[in-house]
């Protein structure tokens, strides 16, 4: 689903947030007609400028909005004592933060109410907004104000939001408990996930969703799910303790109706914030909207023109300039060119040595005859024994249970077991299947099943035994895996598995020649892994070499991260693979793999002839090749290719027709200058209108001197 670009200034920051209050109480007596004070007025029509503006008609609409102390009180506890904690700001200075941000937002809620009633292309009147008003019920004619201006989505999505904050709260407050109670409390910790896994919908909401607080039946709490040792003695502890600690800064009174937590004025004020987001968001889609009017087929191809022509200029001159931008490309931040061919990525999968091996290399002697000092025979043998197994057990096994048993009736296509019918179990559902509430995980296939056997035995638990296999037997799965998924490619063209063999040697002009079997890999000599010069010639290090082959028309850099697309479905495919056995984690949830230059590099020299090698072949290239860590499996993803005269093929096409189509090239370039300029005008817009009214704010610091002299009282 495309989404819209959202943005906010920080000035504007949210008052609240899903953080556990924090504890520290600032008072321990009640203080309630102290907390009541109101510590600022905003009111924009006060302004001196709001006379000669275009909203002046309206001045008789805007209401004065009130900052009391309480509102100060519940910013601090939910947000600016983490805040302080972490810039190590004094209370004077905090306190001062949260009364300027306070104010800001006010205003530039107030400006954005005239704005939409001012706007010829809504409906907004001053007469509805009235009598919208009029009709709330006393404490809630700030919430009728704003809601005025809300959409029956946008009010009931501002609802879920808050009912989402007040549970993510509990959640983080019940988990101490859940914890206290497990006696085998696991501090094994969980394999990283894709980046995605899990992410709801900005646009999602379910209107039957509500809090859980322990009194009520989670049940009846529709979609919402307890976490993993979750009683209803839990989580009415910590609805306790989240009830203790509003009460230590009286954001609760003695004489509300704690059962029915949205009848609180807490939550009263946290929806308040949401509607007032929800604005905020409003405004900023429409400065989208104007911003998108001005970006026409013509700017967009000049802002390319332009970017491409700096990047050659710059990176002619200074190749440290390119290999940095290489290593910092994004959705966001594009390398257009290279100053030469075979630049380019890599995915590594590493299948490590054990412990044991490695350590077992380590004290080896030398190999016979061997005068330069190395083992390479003796790592061979030793690399014959290397076994990998899937690393996503905590998968099942960490704080969170991310498995599911396949349903053979599931709309799960090319699920792929290996020819062994007792794997049954993928992660990430929610993520996977077609949702409406969950975006589907990126360059992620997802049908790769746990290559090991999954029981639960008499307390419930999983027990884990996955499937211990030799580089030959992963080689297997990852180019069946390929073959099979090849049939989820939409396009018109899939891409083939071509060329798989073990490696007998490789010409100086990278064509490999291939041999009948593994055998002569384990069988050379010392010599053999010589040139004529004594010098080590690490293409004898290359085990396999393959390719997946995206067709006649070659590897289309402007569709790799288009779902559907041979080049993504292939990349999704390794990135899963990746996921499942590479013990290397930094290089999972990179972009596009680790950066490949043709020059010498940091990484140990047979990893850096073999991925260099599998660049100069080009995207879709894997070889297999290992070092002292172990046997690595490196996939190209992309790379610069040569134009056949000394020059670059350009990898990306600027195409004006693809903007609206997620995951080409286009769009991504397209969204990415819209998104800075829209970025730049809302926070001009909202910093424009603050410096404009800010006069029409009166501010009473007296009232919260006790508040921000926290320091000297300390």
């Amino acid at each position: 689903m495309k989404k819209s670009t959202k943005v906010a200034a920080a000035v504007l920051a949210a008052a609240m947030s899903t953080s556990v209050l924090a504890g520290c109480g600032l008072v321990t007596t009640n203080v309630s007609k102290d907390y009541a004070q109101v510590i600022a007025e905003v009111n924009i029509t006060n302004s001196e400028n709001f006379a000669s503006s275009e909203y002046a008609g309206y001045a008789d609409v805007i209401e004065t909005a009130e900052i009391t102390k309480r509102d100060m009180v519940a910013y601090f506890v939910s947000t600016g004592y983490s805040l302080m904690q972490s810039y190590g700001w004094t209370y004077h200075d905090t306190f001062n933060m949260i009364s300027e941000t306070l104010v800001n937002r006010q205003i530039y809620i107030q400006y954005a109410m005239l704005y939409l009633l001012n706007d010829d292309s809504e409906d907004y009147t001053a007469e509805g907004y009235r009598a919208k008003v009029e009709e709330a019920a006393d404490g809630e004619k700030m919430l009728a104000a704003l809601e005025y201006f809300l959409t029956e989505e946008e009010i009931a999505k501002a609802l879920y939001d808050t009912r989402v904050l007040f549970n993510n709260s509990l959640d983080s407050q019940e988990q101490s408990y859940i914890d206290a109670e497990d006696e085998e409390t696991s501090t094994e910790t969980a394999r990283t996930t894709p980046t995605g896994v899990n992410t709801e919908d900005e646009d999602y909401y379910n209107e039957a969703y509500r809090i859980y607080t322990g009194s009520n039946a989670a049940a009846n709490c529709v979609g919402y799910e307890v976490q993993d040792g979750s009683t209803p003695t839990t989580r009415r502890k910590a609805y306790g303790a989240f009830l203790a600690s509003l009460r230590s800064n009286d954001l609760v009174s003695a004489n509300e109706d704690t059962s029915d937590i949205e009848s609180l004025d807490y939550f009263k004020m946290e929806l308040q914030n949401s509607y007032e987001t929800a604005i905020i968001n409003k405004m900023t889609d429409k400065f989208e909207t104007a911003i998108k009017s001005t970006v026409t087929e013509s700017v967009a191809q000049q802002v390319y023109d332009t970017t491409y022509s700096r990047q050659e200029k710059a990176f002619d001159a200074d190749l440290s300039s390119f290999t940095t931008a290489l290593d910092g490309v994004s959705d966001t931040s594009f390398v257009l060119t290279a100053p030469e061919a075979n630049y380019g990525f890599v995915i590594n999968i590493l299948l490590p040595f054990s412990t044991k091996q490695t350590q077992d290399l380590s004290s080896a002697p030398v190999d016979k005859f061997d005068t330069k000092g190395n083992k390479f025979n003796c790592r061979a043998d030793l690399l014959a024994e290397v076994r990998g197994t899937d690393q996503r057990g905590t998968w099942f096994t960490g704080t969170e249970d991310y498995s599911f048993r396949v349903d053979p009736e599931s709309e799960l296509d090319n699920v792929y077991i290996g020819g062994d019918a007792s794997r049954e179990y993928l992660f990430f559902e929610d993520s996977l299947l077609a949702s409406t509430q969950y975006e589907r995980v990126p360059n992620y296939y997802g049908r790769y099943t746990y290559n090991g056997s999954v029981r639960k035995n008499d307390k419930d638990e999983y027990v884990l035994t996955p499937n211990r296999i030799s580089i030959d037997a992963f080689i297997s799965e990852m180019e069946g895996y390929l073959e099979q998924s090849a049939s989820a490619v939409t396009g018109e063209d899939a891409y083939t598995v071509t060329g798989g063999s073990y490696v007998s040697s490789i010409g100086a002009d990278d064509v490999i020649v291939p041999a009948e079997d593994n055998t002569a890999y384990y069988n050379r000599s010392v010599a053999d892994y010589y040139k004529a010069d004594g010098t080590v010639d690490y293409s004898k290090f290359v085990y396999y070499a393959g390719k997946v082959d995206f067709g006649a028309n070659g590897f289309n850099a402007n569709e790799m991260f288009l779902e559907g697309s041979a080049e993504n479905v292939a990349y999704s495919v390794i990135n899963e693979l990746s996921f499942a056995y590479n013990t290397d984690t930094a290089g999972l949830n990179s972009y596009l793999g680790y950066s490949v230059t043709t020059g010498k590099t940091s990484y140990m020299a047979e990893f850096e002839y073999a991925a260099q090698l599998a660049c100069r072949l080009g995207a879709g290239n894997y070889v297999v090749v290992p070092t002292d860590y172990g046997w690595h499996v490196i996939y190209c993803t992309f790379s610069f290719v040569s134009d056949g005269n000394g020059g670059v093929v350009d990898p990306y096409t600027f195409n004006w027709s693809d903007i609206e189509k997620e995951g080409t090239f286009s769009y991504y370039f397209y969204e990415a200058l819209v998104a800075d300029l829209v970025s730049d005008y809302a926070s001009n817009m909202q910093s424009d209108a603050i410096d404009t009214y800010l006069d029409c704010a009166v501010v009473y610091e007296d009232r919260y001197a006790d508040l921000s002299g926290l320091d000297t009282q300390s």
